[in-house]
């Protein structure tokens, strides 16, 4: 594999996903499919009670990759990184993500996905979509059940990034370490006290059990958001200027009025 690593621990019954691409664990398109592929292999293995995720270095990851929200490639983008989320409902396998560093765009999307997130000091989140012109989708449909639309639609319509501190008090964030090592060994004793003495089959039902709504609301919203992001957004000449505008590194102009912009079209 080329940009993420695999690696058991805890007598196999934990799969330690890392990001490694080494430029702030941008999710493009291999680093997707190699994630799928992953999790595809390990879905079946019986033995698993947690699925850890971090990224290499100093950051989660910066996001999804920019150049791929281009319009010729945005849909196949999204399908193929929505295709993570759908696929973590279907396993039921309890996940978790480390985050330090940053954990932004589609890496925050993925961070929310999993069922506990543990984060170091040094993290900054945030969905800072809005001001490339575009909007988060997953992020819509996942962040608002976890903190609740008063703090997800402050945080999606600003952009704006929060530390640590920040997200451990809205409920992003489960616990909160000084840095990352103590978050490793927090995570280590957190997996010893509450994940290993437990049945894998009977977690893989509780997390379906536990997520029921959550799963609903994901199956029958998020393509509905992603549709209104392919079809609707990247039709409008703001989206497209937004993500040519931060690709060039300079200031976008915006147009505006939506509503003439899809009557000409």
């Amino acid at each position: 594999m080329e940009k993420i690593k695999l690696e058991y621990t805890h007598n196999h019954s934990v799969a330690n996903i890392t990001f490694d691409d080494g430029k702030g664990n941008v999710m493009d398109h291999i680093m997707i499919e190699e994630i799928q592929s992953v999790l595809n292999d390990i879905k079946s293995d019986n033995s698993l009670k947690l699925i850890v995720f971090q990224g290499a270095g100093n950051h989660f990851s910066f996001g999804a990759s920019v150049e791929e929200h281009q319009k010729d490639f945005a849909a196949a983008m999204l399908h193929e990184f929505h295709n993570l989320f759908y696929t973590l409902r279907d396993i039921g396998i309890p996940t978790a993500a480390k985050i330090s560093g940053q954990c932004l765009g589609g890496g925050l999307e993925f961070a929310a996905m999993c069922n506990i997130m543990f984060a170091d000091k040094t993290a900054k989140m945030g969905q800072p979509e809005i001001l490339l012109g575009v909007f988060a989708p997953a992020a819509s449909v996942i962040i608002p059940e976890k903190i609740g639309y008063a703090r997800s639609d402050e945080l999606l319509i600003t952009g704006r990034t929060i530390g640590a501190e920040e997200a451990l008090n809205m409920g992003l964030v489960n616990q909160l370490f000084e840095n990352k090592e103590e978050m490793n060994v927090g995570l280590n004793a957190w997996i010893e006290q509450h994940i290993l003495p437990k049945s894998a089959t009977s977690l893989r039902y509780g997390v379906k059990a536990a997520r029921i709504r959550f799963n609903h609301i994901l199956t029958n919203f998020l393509p509905q958001v992603e549709a209104i992001y392919v079809n609707d957004l990247m039709e409008t000449q703001d989206a497209n200027e937004g993500v040519a505008a931060f690709l060039e590194k300079r200031k976008p102009e915006w147009v505006g009025n939506i509503v003439n912009q899809l009557e000409e079209d």
